[in-house]
């Protein structure tokens, strides 16, 4: 892609994609405009950078939808001051969108080398609220703490209490639950110490975050 052609196909995704599935969010919008996405994909598939599809990245994995990202961004309703988790870093571009709408993230990733990609392109972007975690966080993770926002970037067969614990009372967790074609995205919110509002907000289908718990099996 020329650079007039990756600012002409930015500008469709956004007034195509994004701005079709209800983000209308102008900060959102914003960041979404001046964060350049193409850096985040692979080279051999820089010139889907802007389409409707999930993107392969390696190991596996795939970078989100567009308008799913904004989507998340938009719902989350990300203050300056929130300190946010995102467990599965991927491609690194989430992250980034992140961490220039709220004070610091917390990334975690299974795969080094996902993690290590990301971090050379956040870098590159003079982004320097983020730390980056190697690991895996299929379950939980407890060791930074509690947080305002939490990003789940993969799917959970059922939502699991360890991260609604890590919410801090009025904090914000998207999250994506089934293990069909199509599941449940669900906005969870820290009312008190032991009370969390649950709200449906749209159907979709995610690739599961890798090693979630699972239901335990129904015995006779």
């Amino acid at each position: 892609m020329t650079d007039v052609d990756i600012d002409q196909a930015r500008y469709n995704m956004i007034e195509q994609q994004i701005r079709t599935w209800e983000v209308l969010d102008t900060e959102v919008l914003d960041i979404i405009a001046t964060t350049p996405r193409e850096r985040f994909v692979p080279r051999e598939y820089r010139n889907l950078a802007f389409t409707d599809v999930e993107i392969p990245i390696g190991n596996g994995q795939t970078m989100m939808e567009p308008k799913l990202e904004a989507r998340i961004l938009q719902i989350l309703k990300i203050r300056p001051g929130d300190r946010i988790l995102e467990i599965g870093t991927g491609s690194g571009y989430l992250t980034a969108c992140l961490a220039q709408m709220g004070n610091e993230v917390v990334t975690v990733e299974l795969y080094p080398e996902l993690s290590q990609h990301a971090q050379q392109q956040i870098a590159g972007l003079g982004i320097e609220n983020v730390q980056y975690r190697t690991g895996d966080a299929g379950k939980d993770w407890s060791q930074d703490g509690d947080f305002d926002v939490i990003v789940l970037t993969g799917s959970l067969p059922v939502m699991q209490d360890s991260f609604k614990q890590r919410l801090k009372t009025g904090g914000r967790m998207f999250a994506v639950v089934g293990d069909g074609l199509l599941m449940e995205a669900l906005l969870i919110t820290r009312q008190s110490a032991q009370e969390w509002n649950t709200e449906s907000l749209f159907e979709i289908h995610l690739p599961p975050l890798l090693n979630a718990a699972t239901p335990q099996a129904f015995v006779f």
